[in-house]
Order: C-alpha cells, then structure tokens, then sequence
C-alpha cells in the first residue's frame, strides 16, 4: 500500500508532496498528473468529475493508497464529493482556496482569486466567501493561459520570463486594489516566489500548502488505525525508473512520479527536468 498519492492535471501538486515529506519524510508517495486531460479549468463540472473519477480507479487499482491528496483546485471543488461516494475505502483530502487565510491578512478588505475558470466559476468559491470573508469584496481572474505556461515551461523557463508571464495578473490585482491574492490553482504555487516578489510590499500571497500537508497527515494517522486488506497491483518499488533521476531528499523514501500522456517530446522534457530537480523518480506513463 502506499501512504499518500497527489493527484493534478500536471505539475501543481508537486510543492504539496514536496512539503509533506518534509514533515514526514518516510512517507511512500506517488504523484500521478493527468496530463492527458490537461487543462481541467476549462472543462464542465461533469468532465471534470468524469476524468477524476476514472483517474482515481486506475491509481486505487494500482497503488492501494492510503491517502489521496486532490492536489488541484478545479478537481477538489467539482469531484471531491462524488470521489468519496465511490471510493469509500479511501480516504480523500482536497484543496480549496485559501480564502479565510487571505481574509486574516487583508487590511483594504478587498482579496483577489487567481485560479482557472472552472474555480473561479464554482458556486463553493460564494460559500467560502460568506463563511471566512462576508465583510470582503472578493475580485477573481481565471488565468487558463498562465496555467498552461507553467504546466509546459515552468521548470525550463528563465526567472525573467517567469515574472513576465504573471505581470498581466500581478497588474489586474493591483489595478483592482487588491492587498491580498489567493494562488487558487496549484500550478501556480511552482511560482510562489516569483509572485512574492512580483507583488511586494503592497499585496500579501497566500496559499493552501501548510493547511493541506498538516490534514494530510491527521488524515493518514486515523486511516492507518484501521489497515485496509486490498494489496495494489503494482507498488512504486516494482515499476522502471530511469536512472538519472537525480538524488532524492536526504531521509526520505522514494517520491515518484506517473503522467497519463505526452504532448510532445518538450513536454517529456518538461518532467525529467522536475524531477531531477526535486530528486523524484520518473515512473512514466501510468498503467491504462
């Protein structure tokens, strides 16, 4: 069985994975992107829920998580539930946007929302806002273009491309008064320094990275009380990794790594450079 499988559309997750094992870094975990389905933003709530849905039986089939972590936005606010109506013997933890967080730091009570379409548009967004930030305007921007540039050239990108990518957003909060934004869609937080310094002094960035990691791990502490019979079909020991994966964080068990498809041979490109970079093991395309 493995402890913990994130799940994305691409490279999203990756900083949730990563922080969690640094807090627990003997924790098994396997990474599965969807890229075969990129961009979830801009599908319906009902392709949404159709892709996640066949996704997640192929890795319960194969990895026997424990735990999974809907490391993306997008999916969590369309298909967690119908994910925990079918999968019950498995134990999900989603992503939301940090809008409570963003509301504790926001002094002009007016927090931007950037995130994919999808997010932007869910009714759950209105019920965060009533609940956490009733006496703040929330402005938000559905950003599919800057999504798919981090999803293709985030790791092989120069840092002055990478702050010209997000300028167009950076400017829309400002221009909107804006003194605190929500890195709502994972994919971004692959850029979560590019945007503190692109936003300094005047916006605060925030993001859902600790909160999740820290429920991860209450999450997989209950469910290993009550160990579960199923035996994957295939564990992360027993697939093919390349052997440049590049050395993995000292301490800790062997991260590694699906994709469901490739565009092209840059997008290849795209994860053995993620991977070497973060010492995770590159298991290729996940089983059909």
């Amino acid at each position: 069985m493995t402890d913990f499988v994130f799940i994305d559309s691409g490279v999203g997750g990756i900083p949730y994975m990563m922080k969690l094992l640094e807090k627990k870094p003997e924790s098994s975990c396997v990474y599965v992107a969807d890229t075969e389905n990129f961009p979830y933003g801009e599908k319906s709530h009902e392709q949404v829920v159709e892709c996640v849905l066949e996704l997640v039986g192929k890795i319960r089939t194969q990895f026997a998580p424990k735990v999974i972590v809907v490391a993306c936005n997008t999916m969590s606010v369309n298909a967690l539930d119908e994910l925990r109506a079918k999968y019950s013997d498995i134990q999900f933890v989603g992503t939301v946007p940090a809008i409570k967080l963003a509301a504790s730091v926001s002094k002009k009570r007016r927090i931007g929302l950037l995130a994919t379409k999808a997010t932007c548009e869910n009714p759950y967004n209105l019920e965060l806002k009533e609940k956490f930030a009733s006496d703040c305007v929330l402005v938000t921007r559905g950003d599919g273009e800057l999504v798919s540039f981090i999803e293709h050239n985030a790791f092989t990108a120069s840092r002055e491309e990478c702050l010209a990518a997000i300028k167009p957003a950076v400017d829309f909060f400002r221009k909107e008064d804006c003194d605190a934004v929500i890195l709502g869609c994972t994919h971004f937080l692959n850029f979560t320094d590019v945007f503190e310094a692109a936003c300094e002094p005047d916006i605060k960035v925030v993001d859902s990275v600790d909160g999740v990691v820290r429920h991860s791990l209450q999450v997989l502490a209950a469910a290993q009380a009550q160990p579960s019979p199923r035996l994957a079909k295939n564990s992360p020991s027993d697939c093919f990794y390349p052997a440049d994966a590049g050395p993995l964080p000292k301490g800790s068990s062997s991260p590694s790594l699906f994709i469901t498809g490739f565009r092209d041979t840059e997008e290849e490109n795209q994860y053995n450079v993620l991977c070497s970079r973060f010492g995770i093991q590159f298991g290729g395309l996940l089983s059909k």
